[in-house]
């Protein structure tokens, strides 16, 4: 009963011997590697030992757990097996890991007509909705990285990301001088595209576009969309920011392009949807991906209208239904 009583952290430790990284482990369990590293804390707390030893190729099993290893990977094994034997008999569930900005501001909004074609359809996204989160990894997992090629992965859209901020501010930089149009207000920075090389810093942006800013790289950081966007909002400064999940407040005039959308650039990375072999046996889950991509079509074609430009990214998806 003690190692069913630590199934998530057995399940952990598995997965980051098999990954060599806490990172790794946390990517196929859709949690984040401070969760994985507590979950196999608890379990080394549990047995007084250490469990894992980090080396220059990653982590690897100390002696003591090397001989339970065989017995987890064959048991994990087994359980998975069980799983997709059971797979058909959840047919009208539907488990998504997603970034949380996407969940709130372009999924859940987008639901209700999924559901009113599909009414007996349960949703648990990111852990919440209709049906409880289960043990093991989602149907569907949506993410913003590098363009995956794979059979069981679409892309969904590329950003554009464009300076946003208020209508307010937007009407006070309009009647400043172009060239020092940005001096004395604040500038917000956006990490989430920092690993996009084809998205500028500030700094960068303001030199290709010949605006004189003191001190562009200042100012405060944010790691997520929704924040930033709430504190452009509030008057609080001028952001560089992708437009696909901020259309809508666009349209509604609560937020603004301040200097028009041809000095933004789309993001040479992309949100993409990708699911579990498993999962797409089951009807529900193809039916679902089908609806996902076509939203995606419409949201593409939303954002090339108001980006005004038609780059080679906004293709149609490239669904496999």
């Amino acid at each position: 009963m003690a190692a069913l009583s630590h199934l998530r952290s057995l399940q952990a430790l598995e997965a980051a011997i098999r990954a060599g990284s806490l990172k790794g482990a946390a990517a196929e369990l859709s949690i984040t590697p401070a969760a994985v590293g507590q979950r196999i804390k608890t379990l080394e707390d549990y047995l007084g030992e250490d469990l894992l030893m980090r080396g220059r190729s990653g982590l690897s099993p100390t002696t003591s757990c090397h001989a339970a290893l065989e017995h987890l990977r064959r048991g994990f094994r087994q359980l998975e097996a069980a799983a997709e034997a059971l797979e058909l008999q959840r047919g009208h569930e539907i488990h998504v890991a997603a970034l949380s900005d996407f969940a709130e501001l372009w999924l859940k909004p987008r639901l209700s007509t999924y559901r009113a074609m599909h009414p007996n359809t349960l949703f648990c996204i990111n852990g919440e909705g209709d049906v409880a989160l289960r043990v093991g990894p989602g149907d569907c997992e949506i993410f913003f990285g590098p363009v995956v090629d794979d059979p069981c992965s679409d892309v969904l859209f590329r950003d554009f990301v464009a300076p946003v901020s208020s209508p307010e501010n937007t009407r006070r930089i309009s009647r400043s001088r172009k060239r020092y149009s940005l001096e004395g207000f604040p500038l917000l920075h956006l990490d989430f595209y920092r690993n996009d090389p084809a998205v500028p810093s500030w700094a960068g942006w303001t030199s290709m576009h010949g605006r004189r800013r003191t001190a562009p790289e200042r100012g405060i950081r944010f790691q997520r969309i929704a924040p930033v966007l709430d504190a452009v909002m509030a008057d609080a400064g001028l952001a560089l920011c992708g437009l696909v999940l901020a259309t809508a407040l666009v349209e509604q005039g609560r937020l603004s392009l301040t200097f028009g959308a041809r000095v933004g650039v789309w993001t040479e990375q992309a949100f993409q949807a990708r699911y579990r072999n498993a999962a797409l046996l089951r009807p529900q889950v193809r039916r679902f991906r089908a609806w996902l991509v076509e939203e995606a079509n419409m949201t593409r074609a939303q954002l090339v209208a108001l980006a005004g430009v038609t780059p080679a990214e906004a293709l149609p998806a490239n669904g496999n239904t």
